[in-house]
């Protein structure tokens, strides 16, 4: 069972943080693999590439020193009712993660995904297919917030953490707070995309 979200969307354009606060907190309550070796990668791309839209996204230790940057260390993809947590700095940017990237036939949904994309061709280079940044499509339907945080309370109806964004994502093990946290970022994308597809087609038939 995912977590509950909210079908109510008010038809305001934009939210503050004063009413996010008011909002309900909520993260992904799903099945969550986490993938700590490439072996597992077939059998888990096999499963992915069976749905046209996922929720895309990255995490990466941050550097508290002036020169200093890490390579990305997760990739968060997100399906119906479940989100993947891939380590890459155990798996590697595996030839599955790469043809992933290129099927042009399967999107992509994240936010900021131009930087994402950069870092990630810092471990391989491929050619991005599919890929889909929300905050552009939001502001074609006419919203005013691009972050995800403010997307998801002023179209999901809830808020989501972001404790622990900051966290070190090089540990030996993700902890709990860590999993719910990427994984919830995933979900809400994809769940997010196809919010605004609805608007996106709406908005045309009008």
């Amino acid at each position: 069972m995912t977590a509950r979200k909210s079908n109510v969307y008010s038809g305001e354009v934009t939210i503050t943080n004063e009413q996010i606060t008011d909002l309900p907190l909520q993260a992904f309550d799903g099945p969550v693999a986490v993938i700590n070796t490439s072996e597992l990668l077939p059998a888990v791309f096999e499963e992915i590439n069976k749905h046209p839209v996922s929720g895309f996204d990255t995490e990466t230790r941050p550097s508290f020193k002036k020169g200093q940057l890490y390579s990305v260390s997760l990739l968060q993809i997100a399906i119906p009712e479940k989100v993947f947590l891939i380590r890459l700095q155990h798996t590697g940017l595996d030839r599955h993660i790469i043809n992933f990237f290129e099927n042009e036939n399967i999107v992509k949904a994240g936010i900021g995904i131009r930087d994402d994309i950069i870092a990630l061709q810092r471990l391989k280079d491929f050619q991005p297919k599919g890929f889909v940044d929300l905050s552009p499509v939001a502001k074609k339907v006419g919203l005013q917030v691009e972050s995800v945080k403010k997307l998801t309370a002023l179209l999901l109806g809830f808020r989501i953490s972001k404790s622990a964004q900051t966290s070190n994502w090089e540990v030996e093990k993700l902890s709990p707070k860590q999993v719910d946290y990427a994984a919830t970022d995933a979900w809400v994308c994809r769940e997010l995309y196809q919010r605004l597809e609805n608007m996106t087609i709406n908005k045309n038939v009008d």
